[in-house]
């Protein structure tokens, strides 16, 4: 039995599938806002205040280890419903989260941990969901895509004290876009297409010294969408450390509109 803990975005759906697949005994502890697994008669419903309640569901279910998937997004902790163990628990959580909203995950795989339950890659059951080294589309960088990239990836390197960042867009040698707590959706509607030509490059890379279980970069025909939108010619990511999904459809988007994926 795995005790998967999900939030939003389409990432849990892909393992759902799997499990489903390899009829793998799960439970899920739904997180996410609008309570999206409501109708998988697996699903339990909970506040993220509730330590007690999820500790206890996982336990009573047998379940030693668990599976983060998807965003939790940083509540407003004045309205959280709390249980015994959330009052014991909330100032550790209060003070992550001053450091964004993956220092939160990271500070509930630490509880989980003093009640002995370990937490899996959110790729262990996906390994297919990441791409390795290498170029897949017909287009390849040319020298100045290859500069841009090199300066996206020196400004991610200096971008620690950012634990929400995981993108940065380049173009013409200069940094256009920073992720922020928007998200990429919202980095790319802040840049303007160029005037002449589709320019620059988003490069989605975890964030220094991240924890790789969790809040990996995702990756999907949406982004690709929002990029072409955006002007962005290429979309980099880092070897074996992102979510890829819909890459069938991704790949053949971007050959479609000249685009590049590059997997460093």
């Amino acid at each position: 039995m795995i005790g998967f803990i999900f939030g939003e975005t389409n990432f849990p759906k892909e393992i759902l599938k799997t499990a489903r697949k390899k009829k793998i005994k799960y439970i899920i502890i739904d997180l996410s806002k609008n309570k999206s697994f409501k109708n998988d008669k697996n699903s339990r419903a909970v506040s993220l205040g509730q330590f007690g309640k999820i500790i206890n569901i996982l336990k009573n279910n047998n379940c030693k280890r668990v599976l983060f998937a998807g965003r939790v997004k940083k509540p407003r902790f004045s309205k959280l419903r709390l249980d015994m163990k959330g009052f014991y628990y909330m100032p550790r959580i209060l003070r992550s989260s001053k450091l964004g909203d993956a220092a939160i995950l990271k500070e509930i795989i630490n509880i989980l941990k003093k009640e002995k339950i370990k937490t899996l890659s959110s790729l262990f059951l996906n390994p297919e969901l990441t791409l390795k080294k290498g170029v897949y589309t017909s287009k390849k960088p040319n020298s100045k895509d290859k500069v841009n990239i090199k300066n996206a990836i020196l400004r991610l390197n200096k971008l620690g004290k950012y634990n929400f960042s995981q993108g940065v867009i380049a173009r013409n040698g200069k940094i256009i876009g920073i992720e922020g707590k928007g998200g990429t959706e919202q980095m790319l509607k802040n840049c303007r297409k160029s005037k002449t030509t589709d320019n620059g490059v988003l490069v989605k890379f975890p964030k220094k010294k991240q924890d790789l279980r969790i809040d990996l970069p995702a990756v999907g025909l949406k982004t690709f969408k929002q990029c072409k939108t955006a002007g962005i010619k290429g979309i980099v990511v880092k070897n074996k450390q992102n979510i890829f999904l819909d890459k069938k459809k991704c790949i053949t988007f971007a050959n479609r509109n000249k685009m590049f994926i590059l997997s460093k």
